[in-house]
């Protein structure tokens, strides 16, 4: 068995009716097992966990993740933006669940989503031709998460109609065919600029989110860089 502590923030912290629990948690554990054990242990918090993030020893963890002893557990609404406007940005080293992503910012009013994915692209045939084995994503944490917000601020400002907006970017070494990054918007019909606010927001994304990438091949490695200079207001 495992000790850890849970924290609830904001409204799972009104409906437990506590912001911290003390918690004996077998050693197989995974996040999706502590939901169902904590809706068990809170009821009034069941409906509120299936869209809860959660966070383990302050980074972001997802149902399959493992719990490690003596962990700190952290349950919270969206990082960011209101019940009607919601945020979520997220960098991870885990696969991308798209399920997940559109539960952030998904509501009854919501009748549209537009989805773009990014993938890794094993063969380039266009401009300079060639192979790729794989790519290394590398970021910026904190700064990217903070300039994925502002990618986020930007959408809502140009359309005010999209409602959730989603954006993760994935980190680590990556194979052909593998989703790098995902950006969802979601509004109540399809006519309301979600499909020109998720073409923003990956070009935008590409210009000011501290991300890197190494492209392996058979010839060799290299990091790529981009020609986009930020100006004061990015």
């Amino acid at each position: 068995m495992k000790q850890i502590t849970v924290l609830f923030f904001a409204n799972l912290k009104e409906k437990a009716g506590i912001s911290k629990k003390a918690l004996e948690i077998a050693d197989e554990t995974r996040v999706a097992d502590l939901k169902t054990q904590l809706a068990s242990i809170f009821p009034s918090i069941k409906e509120a966990l299936a869209t809860a993030l959660v966070s383990v020893n302050h980074e972001f963890a997802f149902d399959e993740d493992s719990i490690p002893e003596n962990a700190e557990i952290g349950f919270f609404p969206p990082v960011s933006g209101g019940s009607d406007n919601p945020v979520y940005v997220n960098i991870t080293e885990n696969e991308i669940d798209l399920n997940n992503l559109l539960a952030q910012i998904v509501s009854k009013s919501t009748g549209a989503a537009c989805i773009f994915t990014g993938m890794v692209r094993g063969e380039t045939k266009r401009d300079n031709p060639h192979e790729t084995i794989s790519l290394e994503y590398e970021a910026y944490v904190p700064m990217a998460l903070a300039k994925m917000k502002l990618v986020a601020d930007e959408i809502h400002g140009k359309w005010p109609e999209v409602t959730g907006i989603s954006i993760v970017q994935r980190i680590g070494r990556l194979m052909p065919t593998t989703p790098t990054v995902m950006i969802a918007c979601t509004a109540a019909h399809r006519d309301t600029g979600v499909f020109e606010a998720a073409r923003y927001g990956i070009d935008r994304l590409k210009e000011i989110v501290p991300v890197w990438k190494k492209e392996i091949g058979p010839d060799g490695q290299t990091w790529v860089e981009g020609d986009y200079i930020p100006t004061q207001e990015d």
